[in-house]
């Protein structure tokens, strides 16, 4: 699991480094050869979606996945268990369901594609597919733990 979550980090940084690039170069060839980089808005929100569903897995595995943990806290202990297993169970089903929604959606869409570039349609949503699929797993990994406590950043 430790291979696959580098290589999902490696991914995940190429995304954004190249979401960090492209508007640069459309800035430097603008500015100082005096021409655009068509498609370069594009292809920057392309590898913002793909980021954005990509690294979902990532932000559960490290457990930065936002949560409103202040009431489950102050819950007693078997309380907090049971909460803890019914939160993990929703979660799978809702990102099974939407990894289920994307996978239609890909299929629906095999042969179009954005207007500037021609990336496929498919690449988006299959981007979205294996996020949620990803995240699924990691709820599921995740739901078998016993919780632990987060600090409280309220003040």
């Amino acid at each position: 699991m430790r291979t696959g979550k580098r290589l999902l980090e490696v991914f995940c940084l190429a995304l954004l480094a190249g979401m960090i690039i492209v508007p640069f170069m459309q800035v430097i060839t603008r500015s100082v050869f005096g021409f655009s980089f068509p498609g370069a808005g594009e292809l920057t929100r392309f590898l913002l979606i793909c980021l954005v569903f990509s690294s979902y897995p990532l932000a559960i595995s490290s457990g930065e996945n936002i949560e409103m943990a202040e009431l489950r806290e102050t819950l007693p202990s078997t309380l907090k268990i049971w909460l803890y297993k019914i939160v993990a169970l929703l979660s799978i089903i809702t990102c099974l369901f939407i990894a289920y929604a994307a996978f239609i959606t890909v299929q629906a869409n095999l042969n179009k594609a954005t207007p500037v570039l021609k990336i496929p349609y498919w690449i988006f949503f299959s981007t979205t597919f294996l996020g949620f699929a990803g995240a699924a797993f990691m709820h599921f990994y995740q739901g078998f733990k016993s919780p632990r406590s987060k600090p409280s950043i309220g003040l």
